[in-house]
């Protein structure tokens, strides 16, 4: 597997945060990268309803970037993976659709999710908590991280 692009999927607030000060940089970073190929973006149509919802420029972003990003189905195994992550109270229910974003990347059998979301998503505390089901419902672990933990810096050596 050398030398293969990482599927990597990107929640909302990745997009959304190209445009927020605090994760401009990393995020813009991130696309950047994705642009050059140095990941293979996956989203889902949970992403798109998200950012319909949002500000016209994160929707010229994502219509920007939509024709390099792979687009995994909302399928039966994400919605069982997500209310197995509810009934085990990783997150309440109200937080369903933070679940569901880990639940697709988990089933389209992405190697990372790239969030924003310090509170639902990039937790340590949740991290263990969501590949502990993904391991007993026969799924592979997931990478959980912000952009700025996945991007290459200028400086990084190979």
């Amino acid at each position: 597997m050398a030398g293969s692009v990482l599927r990597v999927y990107a929640d909302t607030s990745v997009f959304g945060g190209v445009f927020d000060e605090e994760f401009s940089k990393p995020s813009a970073a991130f696309f950047s990268q994705v642009r050059a190929e140095q990941f293979r973006l996956v989203v889902s149509g949970l992403v798109e309803v998200e950012i319909e919802a949002g500000p016209e420029e994160v929707q010229r972003l994502w219509r920007d970037l939509l024709p390099l990003c792979e687009t995994a189905d909302i399928t039966e195994e994400a919605i069982a993976l997500q209310k197995e992550y509810l009934a085990k109270g990783i997150v309440a229910p109200r937080y369903g659709r933070d679940a569901m974003h880990v639940a697709i990347a988990t089933a389209a059998g992405c190697s990372v999710i790239v969030s924003w979301n310090f509170r639902h998503i990039v937790h340590w505390n949740k991290i263990p908590l969501y590949n502990a089901v993904n391991s007993i419902s026969g799924y592979a672990r997931i990478a959980i991280h912000s952009p700025a933990e996945v991007i290459r810096y200028e400086d990084q050596d190979v």
